[in-house]
């Protein structure tokens, strides 16, 4: 993994990567400890349930998505966040279409393989 992204990232020259099912994600900025991410939903989009080694703090940007975080499913809609721990199975479905800002400690090594 590369040790970190420079100190100022724009969004015009930060590439966006297509994931396919309708999710685009953007790097933000990243270390060892902390990294930030943009994402991507068409109207319909699904983050299937996962769970990882790592914290998370998603924020709602923009649009309407349906949070589930190890069974409980909330609604979430611009200004609200949500707390992932550690290894908690996840997942969201965005009915309308929006954007996330994800935030995980440690960094994510499995976003910056090539």
């Amino acid at each position: 993994m590369q040790k970190q992204s420079a100190n100022f990232s724009f969004g015009n020259e930060t590439e966006v990567e297509d994931l396919g099912n309708g999710l685009k994600r953007q790097m933000l900025g990243y270390n060892e400890e902390l990294m930030a991410v943009k994402i991507w939903f068409e109207k319909g989009a699904i983050g299937y349930n996962h769970a990882h080694r790592h914290s998370q703090v998603t924020y709602v940007v923009e649009g309407e998505f349906h949070f589930n975080i190890d069974g409980v499913t909330k609604i979430l809609k611009p200004g609200d966040s949500c707390l992932i721990p550690p290894f908690a199975d996840h997942g969201a479905t965005c009915p309308t279409g929006g954007i996330l800002i994800d935030t995980f400690s440690p960094a994510r090594e499995d976003f910056l393989e090539d």
